[in-house]
């Protein structure tokens, strides 16, 4: 059983959220939720609601057969770039600089480990 979740324009800088990503990557579900409830940054709470949201469709898309939450494994989570923001600043003798809100596209894959025959 696998299931997905994606989160798309997050407003959290790919390289802050991937360094968050690779503390769960591979990981059981219950062992990643509580490596980023301890974890001090924002990107951790952002991945956990995905996380969160990845399961639930693991529920969902069980229909009633026998899933173990305790089984599911994190198998693949990506971090992409999605599109930059660009706000002006103004700067000293008449200048602006250019500042960047770099936003993020996640994705969460969650699997039990079973095969697709066995279910």
């Amino acid at each position: 059983m696998e299931a997905t979740a994606k989160a798309r324009f997050v407003k959290v800088p790919p390289r802050k959220a991937r360094a968050v990503a690779d503390l769960v990557r591979g990981k059981s579900v219950n062992q990643a939720l509580s490596i980023l409830m301890t974890v001090p940054k924002n990107a951790s709470k952002i991945v956990g609601r995905i996380l969160d949201s990845a399961v639930a469709n693991a529920v969902i898309k069980a229909e009633g057969s026998k899933l173990d939450i305790d089984d599911l494994k994190v198998e693949v989570i990506t971090v992409d770039e999605g599109p930059t923001t660009m706000r002006w600043r103004p700067r000293a003798r008449g200048r602006a600089t250019k500042i960047r809100h770099r936003t993020s596209h996640i994705v969460v894959k969650v699997a039990d480990g079973a095969e697709p025959g066995e279910e």
